[in-house]
């Protein structure tokens, strides 16, 4: 029976187009002294573009852990107020959050601070002593951490049950059965979904702009304001995201597939 086409991975000629754009606007790049210019001036805002969302990337994983093992929690109120936290940071757009995080919870954060410090004998600080940067961390991490740990939740309830129950009977405690059983068998089911999310904060980290922090997209909007070469700066910040994006795209894939030949060895 011949197989069908389903069956057979396309020829990705998405990526052949992408990589022939891609050495068209790279070429423009090498060969334009306005383009060279450009890439020049943004490579900057790169080293915190790569910042923003490692920083907040990995703080939205570890909340997003400790909210999914909330959501699984045997006690009522845990499961409640994990469930009011996710679906309640979910309902709201990104953007939104980060101007929320940034012009009324950090000031409410810094109140806070001085207040408990004034107890210890702190000098006090001002809101504005709150690096615009941390708060577009913070709002970021808030942002992923209620996505993240629904994909945390589901890899952890795709562990059999019966695996439990062997851990059990082998005299593990609660912890244990975490970080032996239960996390190496979800993290296989949980990596994929998570390295979208991963690409997919790439993209949402030019949203710091709003807040004029010097990212790729900040440092582009500068640019085209000083230079008026709209077309020119843009196609060099589609190209730094789409090269940045796709380098990721490409090496989830890769390791989605060296999972699934490892699965089927095993």
């Amino acid at each position: 029976m011949a197989a069908s086409s389903n069956d057979k991975e396309d020829f990705p000629w998405w990526l052949a187009a992408v990589v022939l754009i891609g050495l068209y606007l790279g070429w423009q790049v090498v060969a334009s002294e306005l383009y060279l210019q450009i890439l020049t001036t943004l490579t900057k805002g790169i080293k915190t573009t790569i910042f923003v969302t490692i920083v907040s990337f990995t703080l939205a994983s570890l909340l997003g852990l400790l909210l999914a093992l909330g959501a699984g929690s045997k006690w009522l109120v845990v499961r409640q107020v994990t469930r009011f936290y996710v679906e309640v940071v979910r309902g709201v757009p990104i953007i939104v959050l980060l101007l929320y995080v940034a012009f009324a919870l950090a000031p409410a954060l810094v109140e806070l601070r001085n207040y408990l410090g004034d107890m210890i004998g702190l000098e006090p600080i001002r809101t504005r002593q709150f690096p615009l940067i941390w708060r577009a961390i913070i709002a970021l991490m808030v942002a992923y951490s209620a996505f993240i740990s629904e994909v945390f939740r589901a890899g952890l309830q795709a562990v059999e049950e019966g695996q439990i129950e062997a851990a059990k009977a082998l005299g593990l405690n609660g912890w244990q059965q975490f970080r032996l059983v239960i996390f190496p068998q979800a993290i296989r089911t949980i990596m994929p979904p998570l390295g979208n999310d991963f690409v997919a904060l790439v993209k949402d980290s030019s949203l710091v702009s709003v807040l004029g922090v010097l990212d790729v997209t900040q440092l582009g909007k500068v640019i085209a304001a000083g230079n008026f070469r709209y077309f020119e700066t843009y196609n060099v910040v589609a190209l730094i995201y789409l090269t940045m994006t796709i380098s990721l795209s490409l090496a989830l894939r890769r390791f989605e597939r060296h999972l699934r030949d490892k699965e089927t060895t095993e």
